[in-house]
């Protein structure tokens, strides 16, 4: 008896995860893709991670890299980018007209060999929600949410983006025009973003949109005194993560998401912590 209420317990906190398809479904996949995002709602995902940048006008291209990586990328003419080429190929310096022409899936990725391999393309943000939306209701699929990163550095401002205000804002008008607020986290490394999204939901210039501090290193305790608010979502490196810290967090009404979290003795220990959702380029493998 006690067996089965251990099974229950496991399999109802299973059902409440929130699981997030990592760039789609970077181990399957080609990332940030069309392809990788239908796949993982095939697979059940409830949020659709995803990175964005700017290109030179002004689209917000859905892009981990704000350039061509040397991993996966292949140039028009079907020739390898090289890694001395990275950054000659820096997206916020090219027309989106262009940045479609590159290949993101042809060559697969070595990190990752059970990717399949497949022509396609950086999509726009815009691109990948109405696809997204249109795919879900055809095949009778419930809502997932969209968790959008900004990516961004105090050291490309200028450089490979535009500033905190304009990158936030060319980001905002798409979502808003697409997108309920309630079915969107906004996240980021950068949180110099998170602070501005804060000021300008506090102000009632944006809409309320859950924001999420995406951290490689500090623990919640630092974290959001230095961000000077409590975020809706803590998301560390899944390896910060203690019962202590996610005890912390719950106190104060945080949500605890992890990433990357792949190997499944990983994902199942992670799950039992007690967190609230967990990001994973394999959502194949989800308990």
């Amino acid at each position: 008896m006690l067996a089965i209420c251990l099974c229950l317990c496991y399999a109802s906190t299973a059902q409440q995860i929130d699981w997030q398809g990592h760039r789609g479904c970077r181990g399957l996949m080609p990332e940030n893709t069309l392809e990788a995002f239908k796949k993982a709602l095939d697979l059940g995902v409830t949020t659709l991670e995803m990175d964005v940048c700017i290109s030179q006008d002004k689209r917000v291209v859905v892009s981990h890299e704000p350039y061509m990586s040397a991993l996966y990328m292949s140039k028009p003419d079907g020739t390898p980018v090289l890694t001395t080429e990275e950054k000659q190929f820096n997206l916020y310096q090219m027309p989106y007209k262009r940045i479609k022409q590159f290949d993101s899936g042809s060559r697969g990725n070595e990190r990752f060999p059970t990717q399949q391999k497949l022509p396609t393309y950086k999509p726009l943000l815009k691109e990948v929600i109405k696809a997204c939306e249109k795919y879900r209701k055809q095949k009778g699929l419930p809502l997932v949410k969209y968790n959008i990163e900004i990516k961004s550095e105090a050291s490309e401002y200028g450089i490979s983006q535009p500033t905190v205000a304009e990158f936030s804002a060319l980001v905002y008008a798409e979502i808003i025009a697409l997108l309920p607020p309630q079915r969107v986290i906004l996240q980021s490394f950068d949180w110099a973003v998170l602070q501005y999204w804060q000021q300008q939901i506090e102000q009632k210039h944006y809409k309320a949109i859950a924001l999420s501090a995406l951290t490689s290193d500090a623990l919640p305790q630092v974290l959001f005194e230095q961000l000077g608010f409590v975020p809706a979502y803590y998301s560390p490196y899944f390896k910060l993560l203690t019962p202590e810290v996610i005890s912390f967090c719950h106190e104060k009404g945080v949500k605890v998401v992890p990433w990357t979290v792949n190997e499944p003795t990983d994902l199942q220990h992670i799950q039992a912590l007690g967190v609230d959702g967990i990001i994973t380029d394999y959502p194949d493998r989800k308990p």
